[in-house]
């Protein structure tokens, strides 16, 4: 389709939208915190006796399409912020605007909406958490910094490797089919190998979202997860910043305006500035010496930077960049490091006179992984690219349609070995194009959303039609049942090893046709391969159940029908071109099905006070590759976490927050035995006699052990001192003004309370068990002014 057609089409479906649009009129605008200029994502927005209303989304954007001229009373509204209302009157054919600014404060009685309820009942939310900032920092904070990978790691359907590694499975997905992103930029490995933190800033986080299946088509590229993460907006009124430390590193965050607004909901310009560091490998050689006299041995380092420019319209522009580093060394296992960096920018467009809202984003990145595990020659990864896309959102009265399309073009650099130590190498170019439509209805108490996505696989010359949906039935206000269903595909794939004593290497190459074009079933039958895509289907279905407004119960089943994997060939021993060998000995890649099935319950308590979040998942993954059935390294039969929060004091000055985490042992592979590697460098050596210090491995059949379980008890207790001004009142009869001008939080933690040995891996030639970490007690503080 080339530009020009392109062009014409939205120039054509705007003027259809004008003129259907002609008799009635449109309310639209953005929500804004007075104080910082930051959207405030998820605000309510109601017309006073007439039952239409909105939410905004996570640019505090909102649009009630199709109201009947006349005048009304709009009343925007937030937990934790002063509501305000406004009397408006629209006529046929406008389309009102405006920004609106609250102001925090508590709010009233009698048009407080719940916005996680409202949301329950439009939305469908099948498999999504939209993880807000109270629950994120619920969770025990290790080395001082609440951070989203902790987390994560409590999420329904999750399994992590867990201290140590810093890899994330969910339900069933290996990291490589999770697609994460930061403002629309794919990133491709978001967590640190020391599994406590991400590479993102907590307190930069605007909204988090987090898909573990049946996400809908305005996502691809992936079969099994999505992380969406997008970042605010530095303060457009005033210079702010904070800092922290503690033994395991130190934060630096400053923010401010460029421009500020002249007007109330004038257009503004603002920067963010987030820089975050490791230096646990040095420090843990004073206080963690009991753990490893050598000290820990983890580094990392993250730097992000925005620039925002807003319009008076609610139009914006961002630039933003950044560069994350980790580096860690196990002793005689493992010597790993990468590196990442990326610009990238994404915007926000508000026609004038036209009930359609654009956004689009254009990025680079560059992501390079290197690892020596001092046994096979070093293995390196490098990917880099960019990605282009635009979405249009146009509304309809309850209704909704979302449509756009997205480019992705990248480049593998990739050497790797399998375990027989013969090269697999791959450098290649490819380019992916995804366009999808979703249409989200709403009839009653029945919600639907059908969306179809289309991908092209520039290398692979394949086409990948995908059809999804997803339904919600609300029986009553209380008791909502809902469903999804849908076709995913995916280029990309690891190349890690399911044999790695510490299975730390995610290097990324493209998708190959250098798959065998028949491959053996699990019945026994040979097949025709008839893609060399990587497929999956999702089948998921769920109720919710609120008690009541502070207790919420949440039940999902799911299978995710794995019909095609691409895998790294263990079992290659001969070059790809020897034509007397079969495709099973001598192909790079194979191909292998899978599935994925569970259950996940979850329950929250929440009040303004008190938050408990309990978890539990049950589930099974197996994999087929043309010879076994066996269990990746990654199927934890039960998973169970439990996340408490109290606030304490008159003003909640103090906090403690509590996680329990219990998982089933997961698979490996153990050692079957060792034989003497003899080298026959003599013509005249006798095999029955000669020794050699070079011993060689005979391994067990394939993650047929498992490792004990895991669990862990970690704790965090906050205090908050509050500095403030007082600003004398210059009215006789009115009250002082008292301002806060910074906050100081004292904040003591320990992981593994109760010193819980679980078992990291078992070196393979000594039969040495390593552990991950014991007990480690942190005291850390963070200043923001």
């Amino acid at each position: 389709m080339t530009y020009s057609f392109r062009s014409s089409l939205i120039i054509v479906f705007m003027l259809i939208s004008s003129a259907l649009f002609a008799q009635t009129a449109t309310i639209r605008g953005f929500v804004y915190d007075k104080a910082t200029g930051e959207p405030i994502s998820y605000a309510n927005i109601l017309i006073k006796g007439t039952g239409l209303g909105a939410s905004a989304d996570g640019n505090g954007f909102f649009q009630i399409s199709k109201v009947t001229p006349g005048t009304y009373t709009i009343i925007i509204s937030f937990v934790g912020y002063q509501p305000i209302q406004e009397e408006i009157t629209l006529k046929a054919g406008e389309i009102f605007n405006k920004k609106f600014l609250l102001t925090e404060g508590t709010e009233l009685a009698e048009i407080e909406v719940n916005a996680e309820k409202q949301e329950s009942l439009t939305a469908i939310k099948m498999s999504a958490i939209k993880a807000t900032r109270k629950e994120i920092n619920a969770v025990p904070t290790i080395g001082g910094e609440s951070d989203i990978a902790t987390y994560f790691q409590t999420v329904p359907g999750v399994v992590t490797t867990g201290d140590q590694g810093g890899q994330l499975y969910v339900r069933g997905g290996a990291p490589i089919q999770n697609k994460v992103l930061l403002d629309g930029m794919t990133i491709y490995n978001p967590f640190h190998s020391i599994g406590f933190f991400s590479v993102f800033d907590t307190d930069i986080i605007r909204t988090a979202d987090i898909y573990t299946g049946g996400f809908n088509a305005e996502y691809g590229g992936r079969i099994s997860s999505v992380m969406d993460i997008t970042t605010r907006d530095g303060n457009k009124n005033k210079f702010e910043g904070k800092v922290a430390a503690s033994p395991f590193g130190a934060k630096l965050m400053l923010e401010g305006p460029l421009k500020k607004a002249k007007k109330p909901g004038g257009s503004t310009a603002s920067y963010l500035i987030s820089t975050k560091t490791s230096y646990l490998a040095q420090t843990s050689k004073i206080l963690y010496k009991y753990v490893d006299t050598a000290g820990l041995p983890f580094n990392f380092t993250d730097i992000y930077g925005k620039l925002s420019f807003n319009g008076s319209n609610g139009s914006k522009l961002n630039l933003f960049a950044f560069n994350f580093a980790d580096s860690v060394k196990y002793q005689a296992v493992s010597d790993l490091k990468w590196n990442a960096f990326g610009v990238g920018s994404n915007f926000v467009l508000v026609p004038e006179g036209n009930p359609v809202l654009i956004s689009g984003d254009f990025s680079f990145s560059n992501y390079r992984i290197t690892l020596d595990d001092k046994i096979s020659p070093v293995r390196s990864s490098e990917v880099n690219g960019f990605n282009l896309g635009f979405d249009f959102k146009y509304f309809l009265k309850l209704d909704e349609v979302k449509y756009g399309i997205e480019v992705e073009g990248f480049t593998t650099d990739f050497i790797t070995y399998n375990a027989l130590n013969r090269e697999i190498r791959q450098e290649q170019n490819t380019t992916q194009i995804g366009a999808y439509v979703s249409y989200k209805l709403s009839r009653g108490r029945l919600l639907l959303e059908p969306s179809m996505r289309t991908m092209y696989y520039a290398s692979l010359s394949s086409f990948s039609p995908e059809p999804r949906i997803g339904a919600k039935f609300n029986l009553t206000e209380d008791i909502r049942f809902k469903a999804a269903a849908g076709v995913y595909s995916q280029n990309l794939i690891a190349a890690n090893s399911d044999r790695d004593v510490v299975n730390l290497f995610y290097g990324f190459l493209s998708g190959s046709e250098d798959l065998p074009k028949k491959y053996v079933d699990e019945k026994g039958n040979v097949v025709d391969r008839k893609h060399p895509l990587q497929k999956a289907n999702h089948y998921i279905f769920g109720v919710e159940y609120d008690l009541n407004k502070y207790l919420t119960f949440n039940v999902e089943g799911y299978l995710k029908d794995f019909t095609q994997l691409t895998n790294i060939n263990r079992n290659k021993i001969y070059n790809s071109d020897d034509a007397t060998k079969p495709d099973i000995l001598k192909k790079d890649y194979i191909v292998e099905t899978g599935r994925a099935y569970g259950v996940d319950f979850v329950s929250k308590f929440n009040t303004k006070k008190t938050y408990l979040w309990v978890v539990y998942s049950l589930g099974k993954v197996t994999r087929w590759d043309g010879i076994q059935t066996y269990a990746p390294i990654f199927d934890r039969r039960h998973n169970i976490n439990m996340v408490f929060t109290q606030l304490m004091g008159k003003e909640d000055l103090w906090e403690v927050n509590a996680r329990w985490n219990y998982g089933s042992g997961l698979p490996f592979t153990p050692t079957g035995g060792y034989y003497m590697n003899v080298n026959f460098l003599d013509v005249n050596t006798d095999y029955t006699t000669a020794n050699s210090n070079d011993l060689s491995l005979i391994y067990s059949s394939l993650n047929s052990g498992r490792l004990s379980d895991y669990h862990r008890f970690d704790i965090t207790f906050k205090r908050r001192f509050e500095f403030k001004k007082v600003k004398k009142a210059t009215e006789e009869g009115k009250p002082d003004e008292t301002k806060i001008t910074s906050k100081l939080e004292l904040i003591a933690s320990a992981t593994n309370i109760y010193n819980r040995r679980n078992i990291f891996y078992v070196e393979r030639v000594t039969g040495q068990r390593v552990y991950q970490l014991p007990i480690i007690p942190t005291l850390g503080f963070n200043w923001a002014f």
